[in-house]
């Protein structure tokens, strides 16, 4: 399965770099440019080799991304809450200066992702969000065998798929970008019972004609 996976555009809370982890931020104006951007370079895409979805995290700012993209392909937005962001718990709406401060020892464990079962600040501990993100992977994989799809999600979701691609660990500090908008492209399929993926292309914005936010964490 080739899969495009589309950050969302960027919103409010990204232009002041805070957390938005579950909160329902919408896009701003540049975000919905750049929706309408990526939509209008996945329709020459989708002329070339058609797509035969388009899913997205059920959050706003990935709905209001993947239904500019869905609209220039002319296909439905299918919604999948297993693509949602993780879950921040207190450090939601803060920005990483404002969370050091509130709970430092905490903050430090989310940024460090040194324990994947830890749940800092109420946080969603890590190894639940990839348990939830490969289970759904792994269906979708067996429902669209060869297909291409289009996948609209969010910068930590696009983290642990980029790691996975890698061979990279989950914890330790992130080493490549995730811009708001951006394209990231792998290959999934399913080797003796397991999800086995592949790098195609990584942080793509030349779709885009103005400067995109990298994620936070």
């Amino acid at each position: 399965m080739r899969c495009c996976i589309v950050r969302h555009g960027e919103t409010p809370w990204n232009a002041e770099r805070r957390l938005q982890g579950h909160q329902d931020i919408p896009l701003n104006a540049l975000g919905l440019a750049q929706a309408r951007a990526a939509g209008t370079y996945l329709k020459e895409k989708h002329r070339q080799s058609c797509f035969s979805a388009v899913i997205s995290s059920d959050l706003l700012r990935a709905r209001q991304t993947a239904e500019a993209v869905g609209a220039a392909l002319a296909l439905p937005v299918e919604l999948a809450p297993a693509l949602r962001e993780r879950h921040y718990g207190d450090f939601e709406g803060k920005t990483p200066a404002d969370a050091a401060i509130f709970a430092p020892r905490d903050y430090e464990a989310l940024v460090s992702r040194a324990d994947l079962a830890a749940a800092p600040g109420a946080a969603e501990p890590l190894v639940a969000m990839v348990s939830r993100i490969e289970n759904y992977l792994m269906d979708l994989v067996k429902t669209h065998g060869g297909d291409r799809v289009i996948l609209v999600t969010h910068g930590g979701v696009l983290d642990v798929l980029y790691r996975r691609a890698m061979g990279r660990e989950l914890t330790g500090p992130r080493d490549a970008p995730i811009p708001n908008a951006g394209m990231n492209w792998l290959d999934l399929d399913i080797n003796q019972g397991h999800l086995h993926w592949t790098m195609v292309a990584w942080g793509q914005t030349e779709h885009l004609i103005d400067a995109s936010l990298d994620e936070i964490l």
